[in-house]
């Protein structure tokens, strides 16, 4: 069985197979934190995931995939209907793939080869998994790795204002009025930016901006929709920001890479 539902009880720990491939249609959906013992790829056919990795918030639209490794305490929310794939790995196949974090572009191959192991059976003999296997590795490790993962700051001052931030869809206020709300000066809060997320509070807020006009991008809302809800003075201002901050326009960043 490789295709689950959200009533299904399923542990990958617990399963002896040394490749574990899952298949669901997801709704909205919060995990909660946890961890596996096994090395976990997430990913999303069609739809888009948010991911936190260690205090490291991350978003998973189509053309991207996250590489959690064992031990790795995370959570993946849903807020729309995601075509979920999950494949686990013991630790006997995995001595030759990452024990760090990754996040990599997904191309059509390797899309191809996650789709076929998410929905093989979890009793097919490894050896009829070798091949395929194999091809996954060398495309993975051939695969483009991202930085746009954003470090969440943990100072217990910014606890609720932080969950306020990452429940909610409207984009973090400027420094001054953030400041006031929390009940600290813009200096304090600045100095703990640059201590625990390695950058200024507002380089953070327009990173926070760039992951979550890819989520609403990926859940289907259009480039006019994004820009008003994230409060750009214009589509082409979004667009330009969009540009210089990935390197790529929206549309062009969501579809599937060709390298």
């Amino acid at each position: 069985m490789a295709v689950i539902t959200e009533e299904t009880r399923f542990n990958a720990d617990v399963l002896q197979a040394p490749i574990i491939g899952v298949a669901a249609q997801v709704g909205r959906h919060d995990s909660g934190m946890h961890k596996h013992k096994k090395h976990q790829l997430l990913f999303a056919s069609s739809g888009c995931m948010s991911i936190n990795l260690n205090g490291l918030w991350c978003v998973l639209p189509p053309s991207r995939a996250a590489w959690i490794p064992a031990g790795t305490i995370h959570c993946a929310v849903m807020r729309n209907v995601v075509a979920y794939r999950s494949l686990y790995f013991d630790a006997q196949v995995s001595q030759h793939l990452p024990k760090e974090i990754k996040i990599i572009a997904v191309n059509g191959l390797l899309r191809e080869l996650i789709e076929r192991m998410a929905y093989w059976e979890w009793e097919m003999p490894e050896k009829d998994q070798r091949a395929i296997f194999s091809l996954f590795c060398q495309e993975f490790g051939s695969a483009q790795e991202e930085h746009f993962a954003l470090k969440l700051p943990s100072d217990r001052r910014l606890k609720v204002w932080l969950e306020d931030v990452m429940g909610g869809r409207d984009l973090p206020e400027p420094l001054v009025e953030m400041a006031k709300g929390i009940g600290a000066s813009a200096k304090t809060i600045s100095r703990i930016f640059t201590r625990e997320t390695g950058m200024p509070y507002q380089s953070w807020r327009q990173q926070w901006r760039l992951q979550a006009s890819i989520e609403r991008l990926s859940e289907g809302e259009s480039v006019s929709e994004v820009a008003s809800g994230l409060k750009f003075s214009s589509d082409s201002a979004f667009i330009s920001f969009f540009r210089k901050m990935t390197g790529n326009t929206p549309g062009r960043y969501l579809r599937e890479p060709t390298e």
